[in-house]
């Protein structure tokens, strides 16, 4: 129960991370998928080549990660759509400054 608890506050945690972090790129840059673009491309791999273990092989290092690991990344990914998807909105409906 305990760890069940501890994922999904990593989950809420990553999800509000990334839609702040992307919604104040989209202000700053004018773009609507950069932060998308930037985990996907710098972060995600960063983190894999953070954890990869040298000693060990490909296929190795890739069945270490689990759908535990995969869960926070996902709802980071959440995080940067819907920032996307808000800051779209609010220049649909007219507000300049975003």
């Amino acid at each position: 129960m305990g760890c069940m608890l501890q994922i999904v506050i990593a989950m809420v945690l990553f999800f509000v991370m990334m839609f702040g972090i992307g919604f104040i790129l989209n202000m700053l840059m004018k773009t609507t998928w950069f932060p998308i673009y930037l985990f996907v491309l710098v972060l995600v791999p960063l983190y894999i080549w953070s954890t990869w273990d040298h000693a060990a092989s490909f296929g190795a290092n890739l069945t270490e990660f689990t759908f535990i690991d995969w869960l926070p990344v996902v709802a980071a990914l959440v995080g940067a759509y819907v920032s996307g998807y808000a800051i779209r909105a609010l220049r649909i409906g007219g507000y300049k400054m975003f």
